[in-house]
């Protein structure tokens, strides 16, 4: 798992006197490296933290996908199917989105700015891709009802064959 080196989340003031005035130039340019140095600290905080979270989302995906595997094989030898399917639609739309977001991040780190103007496109994006998720699964419940009842008009036209039959 990836682990901050100093995960202790203080940080340390250095206080370097100035020969000059407090308001000289050379005071200003100080105070703006340290500025920087703290803010640079602060992201170097954020990004361990990030691959903290990106650690755990990989073990999470390979839960999710050795339990996706122990299912296909269920439904292969034994035929049945899950009853949870409004459940695998949901997940299957967040990991979708997820994907999309850290894909989203990788290319542009500032799409998460309140001031990127793409942001509503992505927030579009993703209600658009949940709406295609929701229709699929509709769909597919909609094949497996018409499924069922061809086999059903199936069964009973035979039996209605075997009763003329008679």
């Amino acid at each position: 798992m990836a682990c901050h080196p100093s995960s202790t989340g203080s940080y340390t003031v250095v206080i370097i006197p100035l020969r000059t005035s407090l308001y000289s130039l050379d005071a200003l340019r100080f105070y703006l490296w340290i500025q920087r140095m703290r803010d640079l600290e602060k992201e170097k905080d954020a990004l361990w933290s990030g691959l903290d979270i990106l650690e755990k989302s990989r073990l999470w995906y390979v839960q999710r996908l050795e339990e996706n595997r122990m299912r296909q094989d269920n439904v292969e030898t034994k035929g049945t199917f899950d009853s949870a399917q409004t459940r695998s639609c949901l997940l299957r739309s967040r990991i979708l989105r997820v994907n999309g977001s850290l894909g989203s991040v990788m290319c542009e780190p500032n799409v998460t700015s309140k001031s990127d103007p793409s942001l509503p496109e992505t927030v579009a994006d993703s209600d658009l891709r949940w709406h295609n998720t929701v229709l699929t699964q509709e769909l597919s419940d909609k094949n497996h009802r018409i499924s069922t009842l061809e086999l059903e008009k199936d069964a009973l036209l035979e039996q209605l064959y075997e009763l003329q039959a008679h």
